[in-house]
């Protein structure tokens, strides 16, 4: 069984809303659940889901223990970047799978996770999905950040929420861009046609914000840095692609055709910076950019 204490920080929110948004990983439904088990308490009484928050209250949740996990560990070279007892910063290369799914059952980082970590790693997401606290594309390179324990979990999630964890990636884009810096704000939800896509939707979307810069100017194409300050699926892709500049070697939001020499998107996250939820002092992690990126860099130049 894991203790977890939640403060409210917003008022009127109904219960089951504030503990799916508070606790990574966890649905609503599953957030109902856990009250009508009574596994939630606020100021020594069961909480019940339509209750309203009021800020500054502690709400005390208890999860059941997690089943054993149905990944297997797998001996799978890992380049680890930073690694302490708290978290491990893992360098993803082009192609690996962040965690199990259909069509992807094993040699995913997860599986590797198991087999370098051993039990040492958070259970909050779920059985196919321990330690995982974001999530980078299949086919995009570069940084991701895994918890050991459940606090550590939690504190990065927080991170991520109020975006001081922060995130940077580079990517090379189709096309010139006329200023040297912006940003997009436009919210991100899944396509109303082709589901397995994401879309900009400015009705039904959730709030997806990112910064970009200029790095190098080539004959078509242009280098840049991109700062998440949020973290939807798909989101520096969806956002390039709605300015008419998507990304090179992007076949489901650009040309449909890949660029000779690259699998995948050009795209690679750089550097990560955080709040270490152990020592509480910040830490940053950059990686160089992959030998592919450099080589298509060198052929537009």
């Amino acid at each position: 069984m894991t203790r977890l204490e939640l403060t409210a920080d917003q008022p009127g929110e109904r219960c089951d809303q504030f503990l799916a948004r508070t606790v990574p990983g966890l649905t609503r439904s599953a957030a109902q659940k856990l009250l009508e088990d009574g596994a939630v308490c606020c100021s020594g009484e069961r909480a019940k889901k339509n209750r309203k928050t009021i800020p500054g209250e502690v709400y005390t949740v208890e999860l059941p223990d997690r089943s054993p996990i149905d990944a297997v560990p797998q001996d799978i070279p890992l380049d680890v970047a930073y690694e302490d007892g708290d978290v491990i910063v893992v360098n993803k290369p082009v192609g690996m799978v962040v965690h199990p799914a259909a069509g992807h059952p094993d040699g995913t980082l997860v599986n590797a996770l198991l087999y370098h970590c051993g039990n040492s790693l958070s259970g909050i997401n779920g059985q196919l999905r321990p330690g995982i606290v974001h999530r980078i594309d299949r086919d995009t390179s570069g940084l991701i950040i895994a918890a050991k324990n459940d606090a550590a979990h939690l504190a990065l999630a927080r991170q991520l929420e109020d975006h001081s964890l922060y995130r940077e990636y580079h990517a090379i884009a189709v096309g010139g861009f006329r200023e040297d810096r912006g940003t997009v704000d436009a919210p991100i939800a899944r396509h109303p046609v082709d589901r397995k896509k994401m879309a900009v939707d400015r009705v039904n979307g959730k709030s997806a914000v990112t910064h970009w810069e200029v790095l190098e100017r080539y004959s078509g194409y242009t280098y840049l840095k991109c700062r998440l300050e949020t973290g939807r699926t798909h989101q520096i892709r969806v956002h390039l692609a709605s300015l008419g500049h998507p990304l090179l070697g992007d076949v489901v939001y650009g040309a449909k055709k890949p660029f000779p020499g690259l699998v995948g998107q050009c795209l690679h996250a750089k550097k990560l910076s955080f709040v270490h939820p152990g020592t509480e002092e910040r830490v940053t992690v950059e990686c160089p950019l992959p030998e592919w990126f450099e080589k298509v860099r060198k052929k537009l130049q």
